[in-house]
C-alpha cells in the first residue's frame, strides 16, 4: 500500500539538531494556529486534476482571484481534460484573465489536459494507486508541480499521509526550529519535512485530517503574520516559543527600553 512517509532515523544529527532548536511541539503550533485563525474549511478542489488546474489556472493571482478563475473554469468549461481541450479559446482566456499573462495560462491549461489524455489515458486518478514514489514522479510531469506540490496532492487526495508544506508554511516551520534553511529550496523543504516526521507522534503522522489542517494553518500564518519581510512577531500566537520571534520581540523591547532611557 502507499501509506505514509517512512519514519526517519532518530539518530540523524541534522534532524536532531533542528528539533532541539524548536521550542514548541508541532502539535502545539498547529493547535495555537487553529485557536488563532479558526479551523480551516475543507479543501476545494481535493482531486488530483482539480488541484493541478488550481495551481495553474491564473498566474500570480491572489487566493480570491484564483478562486474566481477556478469557479469560472468549472462553470463555463468544465474540469475534465476533454472539456478543456475542446473549449473555445475565448472561454479559457476569460478564466486566465484573473491573473497576468493570460495567453500563456491558456496554453498551460491545454497542455495539462493533453498530458492527462495522452499519458494517462484520460484517467489521472489511476496514478494515485501506484506506489508513492511512482505516483509522485507521475504527478511531477505536470507544469508547476514539484515535490511540494506532488506531496500536497498525495496528501489532500488522501493517497499518502505525507507532511506537506508550501513556501509560506515552510517559512513558519523553519523559523520555529523545524528544519534547516538552505539556499536550495528543496533541501529546506526536505529538512523541515524530516524534522516534523521525526518529532510528531505517529498517530498524527497517519492522520490525514490533522496533516491537511496543519498544511492550511501554516500557510495562512505565513501569509498573514509570519511574512517573509517584516513579520508581525508581536501579534504572533507562537512568538513566546518561536526562536526567531523571541529574538525579534526581544530586540524590539531592547530598542524601546533604550529609547525610553534616552528620554529620561
Amino acid at each position: 500500500s502507499i501509506g505514509r512517509l517512512p519514519q526517519l532515523d532518530s539518530q540523524n544529527s541534522d534532524v536532531e539538531g533542528s528539533i532541539a532548536a524548536a521550542h514548541l511541539s508541532i502539535e502545539e503550533i498547529v493547535d495555537r494556529l487553529d485557536a488563532h485563525y479558526g479551523t480551516p474549511q475543507r479543501p476545494d478542489p481535493d482531486d488530483a486534476l482539480g488541484m493541478i488546474l488550481w495551481e495553474n489556472v491564473a498566474y500570480l493571482a491572489s487566493d480570491s482571484e484564483r478562486r474566481k478563475a477556478f469557479d469560472l473554469l468549472r462553470e463555463s468549461v468544465g474540469l475534465r481534460a476533454e472539456e478543456i481541450l475542446s473549449a473555445p479559446h475565448e472561454a479559457l482566456l476569460a478564466v486566465a484573465r484573473h491573473g497576468i499573462v493570460p495567453e500563456h495560462r491558456v496554453e498551460r491549461l491545454r497542455r495539462i489536459a493533453e498530458i492527462v489524455v495522452d499519458d494517462f489515458d484520460g484517467n489521472l486518478d489511476a496514478t494515485l494507486k501506484l506506489p508513492i514514489a511512482k505516483a509522485r514522479r507521475a504527478i511531477k510531469r505536470f507544469p508547476s508541480i514539484g515535490d511540494p506540490g506532488a506531496d500536497k496532492i498525495l496528501l489532500f487526495t488522501r493517497t499518502a499521509a505525507i507532511p506537506a508544506w508550501e513556501s509560506n508554511g515552510l517559512r513558519v516551520l523553519l523559523r520555529n526550529g523545524y528544519g534547516t534553511e538552505s539556499a536550495d529550496y528543496s533541501a529546506s523543504y526536505r529538512s523541515a519535512q524530516s524534522a516534523v516526521a521525526a518529532a510528531a507522534p505517529a498517530a498524527l503522522l497517519s492522520d490525514f485530517d490533522w496533516l491537511v489542517r496543519a498544511h492550511q494553518l501554516l500557510r495562512q500564518h505565513g501569509q498573514e503574520l509570519c511574512r517573509r519581510n517584516s513579520p508581525h512577531c508581536s501579534e504572533c500566537p507562537l512568538s513566546d516559543g518561536c526562536p526567531t520571534g523571541r529574538a525579534r520581540v526581544g530586540r524590539g523591547q531592547m530598542r524601546t527600553a533604550s529609547t525610553e532611557h534616552a528620554d529620561d
